[in-house]
């Protein structure tokens, strides 16, 4: 199945950088807010990533103006009519997902493929809400988007073969490096990476090392560009702390048990980089 046009449901930090990289792919864009106001703050989010990739040589100004040709911005979830592959990234609630997806079945073609961009709910339960369950699967990507060069790939038993080829081709044109999970709670990222976060956290409040000493020696030790706590505050702490209760419901594996201080500094507002606060102070 040729791949020609896409749609990205939710232009926010995600929804955004999907349809940057399909658009500096070639691709023609079609992406969906629910407000015009919502649909202006992505707009503009978008146009600054493709700015600051000019500004550092990464890209063309030609180029720049080229995606940003390709891309439509609209709150008519109608204009997907004309999308061969639609990719969710709206807010992770699954019963929302679930309605995406049924209203997307109602108005794309009917050999359209459709994806979510869930970082840990089940493919399955979406698919469920479409009478296409063989052509939808999970295209989770990383944050940053345009510049995180992996695609988590979700394969759940109802997708066909063609839908996974397809898909898996689409993704390689975005120059991503593909990996395949099946529809396991946290897939392949997250089912590693939660765990540790949260045993980060369950540490620092034993007292077992400063936030500090904690992160250094990751760095250092390991040698991943950040530490746990730097990492919680780039993810957002809730974030974390709703992967990890989404995980925890299905499996009840006490490894995605969120430590209180986590609840705590979510209640307060304290979501990291992008509230100002989180394990460390970016006011200043």
């Amino acid at each position: 199945m040729a791949v020609e046009r896409i749609g990205v449901v939710g232009c926010g930090l995600m929804g955004s950088g999907i349809a940057e990289v399909c658009a500096k792919a070639g691709y023609r864009v079609v992406v969906r807010e629910v407000t015009g106001e919502l649909l202006d703050a992505g707009m503009k989010r978008l146009t600054g990533s493709l700015d600051r990739a000019v500004a550092k040589g990464k890209l063309s100004a030609e180029d720049r103006d080229a995606a940003q040709a390709r891309i439509v911005g609209t709150t008519d979830i109608g204009a997907f009519a004309e999308c061969d592959l639609v990719i969710e990234a709206a807010v992770e609630k699954l019963e929302l997902k679930r309605k995406i997806f049924a209203e997307l079945d109602q108005v794309t073609p009917p050999q359209a493929i459709l994806a979510s961009n869930t970082s840990s709910l089940a493919i399955t339960d979406m698919a469920a809400a479409t009478k296409r369950p063989d052509r939808v699967l999970g295209l989770h990507f990383m944050q940053p988007v345009p510049v995180m060069p992996l695609l988590e790939m979700v394969r759940t038993v109802l997708t066909s073969e063609e839908t996974f080829q397809t898909a898996r081709a689409f993704g390689e044109s975005l120059g991503k490096t593909i990996v395949v999970s099946k529809d396991n709670p946290g897939f392949i990222v997250n089912l590693l990476l939660i765990p540790y976060l949260l045993q980060a956290i369950a540490e620092l409040e034993k007292g077992v090392a400063t936030k500090e000493d904690f992160d250094t020696a990751i760095r250092l030790g390991l040698n991943h560009p950040m530490g746990p706590f730097t990492l919680l505050d780039f993810v957002g702490l809730d974030t974390t702390l709703f992967i990890a209760d989404a995980v925890f419901d299905e499996t009840k594996d006490p490894r995605f048990a969120a430590p209180p201080l986590l609840r705590r500094m979510v209640s307060a507002g304290w979501l990291g980089r992008k509230s100002g606060r989180g394990f460390y102070d970016y006011g200043k």
